[in-house]
């Protein structure tokens, strides 16, 4: 099968749309945020998935951004950067939360829980060493790099310019949490679910649209295959 970009941009598409469904469904029964959680199979399982979820995640995005990078311009690229190191940093905190954490908690139940709280946005007891640095620049690179990837693919008018809002504001609003109950964190997630899913379908749907646009040019008319013929 030959690789095309269409096929690229397809799979990016798809790649977000999954990456949106999987941010949605893994809030759903979300196991308790404490040190009891942490050594469960569910815990791990959401964990490996939410991995996953930034892994496809980035796909989607990349192919957003190259699908119309003269469009977004210079704003779509900072947004994209930044939102994407938001995502790599939210991946290695997954992988910390899957593979380490369940391993701390016999022997260090004090500090998987203060950075459980840390994780949440809450202020933890003890002392985390880096991990509170990388829980802060994940969040940031997450607010300000889907807002400002959020406004410029509302800007270029290519994708669904609801899903582009949307992504914008649900990003941005997750600041919100630093005041609010840890009872809105899962709701919260919902809506970037959404967004993701809404542009990595009008990105498939972009290529479609454009493979059946070009599809028939790319055939000979009648008139012109008989003069082929009669030459």
């Amino acid at each position: 099968m030959t690789v095309t970009d269409t096929r690229l941009t397809r799979a990016a598409g798809a790649s977000a749309a999954i990456a949106g469904a999987i941010f949605i469904a893994v809030q759903i029964k979300h196991p308790a945020m404490n040190v009891s959680s942490v050594t469960s199979a569910n815990w791990q399982l959401r964990s490996i998935a939410k991995f996953v979820m930034c892994a496809l995640a980035i796909t989607g995005l990349t192919g957003m951004y190259l699908h119309q990078r003269r469009r977004v311009g210079k704003l779509g690229l900072v947004g994209y950067a930044v939102f994407v190191a938001g995502y790599l940093m939210m991946s290695s905190v997954e992988a910390i939360a899957a593979f380490v954490l369940p391993g701390l908690a016999p022997s260090s139940p004090g500090y998987v829980n203060d950075v459980i709280l840390a994780a949440v946005g809450q202020k933890p007891a003890g002392d985390i060493g880096s991990l509170q640095t990388l829980f802060t620049l994940a969040g940031l690179c997450y607010m300000v790099g889907g807002m400002l990837f959020g406004i410029a693919l509302f800007r270029a008018r290519v994708l669904a310019r609801w899903a582009a809002a949307l992504l914008a504001l649900a990003t941005v609003s997750t600041a919100a949490l630093a005041v609010l109950p840890m009872s809105f964190n899962r709701p919260f997630a919902v809506p970037a679910g959404v967004a993701l899913i809404g542009l990595g379908v009008s990105l498939w749907r972009s290529q479609q649209a454009r493979a059946i646009s070009v599809a028939p040019a790319s055939l000979p008319t009648p008139a012109q295959a008989s003069a082929g013929v009669n030459r």
